[in-house]
């Protein structure tokens, strides 16, 4: 995969590149294979109701936790039978991979929406709440004083909605931008085409995030990782805006990935300047014996702010993506509550603006990712000098 630091020179970092998509990949992929495991626990604590005894506001706060949900199988649209009640789904199965006393691979289609219980190498199992348990031939799911399953949870490493919509983002930035660093090479430096909106971005993130707060010196070797993020981020933010039904982002295993990432990025490339600055914050102008009292208090601030920063990043761009489903999701909604002429249009259009929004805090999250972490990648490469020259700029200033 090629993403181009300079568009003047030449093209640079295309094996860098796809190394550091592909490393992204394997992480996020064996860590959004427990995506269905790190699911809010209060879906389990829902009880069995009877068809038909729901009521509207029941059924869209379902319909809402069910889309911010992962699962087993990819499901288009519905539609229920308003003679029988029964719904159909369409959609595609996708490959359940589990491992329990063994390995044990199916399609998601035979457990046909949690209704049927699969039965595989002498052992059953049944979908509960978009989770898989192993139980009896007879689907028996067991529970404790506080309703919640006892049964035994075999390890998941199935192919999930999510899982795929990130296979399919890193396959479409392998091919979309090896297209166009060819299409560059090939017309004189110049971008053709799509390559015309591309370039922009590549320069902005290049000049105003990566040489702005990392260095002119040590930018390039980040610059793999911060666009790959970015477009990585960006991509999967305007998928969960279509009507695929996918909220990747808003799936807190998959921004726990990513925060992991820059934390072990962050921690491996810092120089001695940053761990001294960790492990001795006040520096050489007062003698052990005077701060010592000081450094019980700063060390620790320091050590936990490692751990601080990456979680902040997890958190900021799990709460702000999964909200915006949630807002979206209740504002359609209150089409099907207030069924008038004045109630509908209003919650339409009132729907509409969020979904112009979201459009924007979907480039906006992935700017603002891309932009800490390049700042906490800035932080662990500066020298002592580079930091007394940058103190020295702001004083004049």
């Amino acid at each position: 995969m090629y993403f181009c630091t300079d568009f003047k020179d030449t093209v640079i970092c295309s094996k860098m590149q796809r190394k550091t998509l592909i490393r992204l990949l394997s992480v996020l992929l064996f860590i959004g294979s427990f995506s269905a495991v790190a699911q809010d626990e209060h879906t389990e604590d829902a009880k069995e109701v009877l068809p038909g005894s729901k009521t509207k506001k029941e059924e869209i706060k379902e319909f809402i936790n069910h889309h911010l949900m992962d699962s087993h199988d990819f499901n288009l649209f519905g539609s229920t039978d308003e003679e029988t009640g029964e719904t159909h789904h369409y959609g595609f199965p996708l490959p359940v991979i589990i491992w329990d006393e063994g390995i044990h691979t199916f399609m998601s289609s035979k457990f046909h929406h949690g209704e049927n219980v699969v039965e595989s190498n002498g052992n059953y199992y049944k979908l509960y709440h978009s989770k898989i348990y192993r139980t009896d031939a007879e689907g028996t799911i067991n529970y404790d004083e506080k309703h919640h399953p006892t049964n035994v949870r075999p390890l998941d490493f199935s192919i999930t909605k999510s899982v795929l919509m990130m296979l399919v983002t890193g396959l479409l930035l392998i091919w979309l931008f090896r297209s166009l660093a060819k299409s560059y090479a090939k017309n004189g430096s110049i971008p053709r085409g799509i390559g015309r909106f591309f370039e922009p971005i590549v320069l902005y993130i290049r000049d105003d995030i990566a040489i702005a707060n990392i260095g002119e010196h040590k930018y390039k070797k980040y610059m793999p990782f911060l666009l790959t993020v970015f477009f990585f981020i960006w991509f999967l933010n305007m998928f969960g805006l279509t009507p695929l039904g996918v909220n990747v982002t808003g799936n807190i295993a998959v921004t726990t990935a990513l925060a992991i990432l820059v934390f072990l990025i962050t921690t491996f490339t810092g120089t001695k300047d940053y761990w001294k600055h960790i492990f001795d914050p006040l520096g050489d102008g007062m003698p052990w014996a005077g701060k010592i009292l000081i450094y019980i208090i700063l060390v620790p601030i320091e050590i936990l702010g490692m751990f601080i920063k990456p979680f902040a990043l997890l958190i900021r761009l799990y709460a702000n993506m999964t909200a915006g489903h949630v807002v979206l999701m209740s504002l359609i909604g209150l089409i099907f509550i207030f069924k008038s002429w004045i109630g509908g249009p209003l919650s339409f259009g009132l729907s509409f603006a969020i979904s112009l929004i979201e459009l924007l805090v979907a480039l906006l999250q992935a700017y603002i990712f891309t932009m800490l972490a390049a700042l906490y990648f800035g932080f662990a490469s500066e020298t002592h000098a580079e930091h007394e020259a940058h103190e020295g700029e702001i004083q004049h200033l």
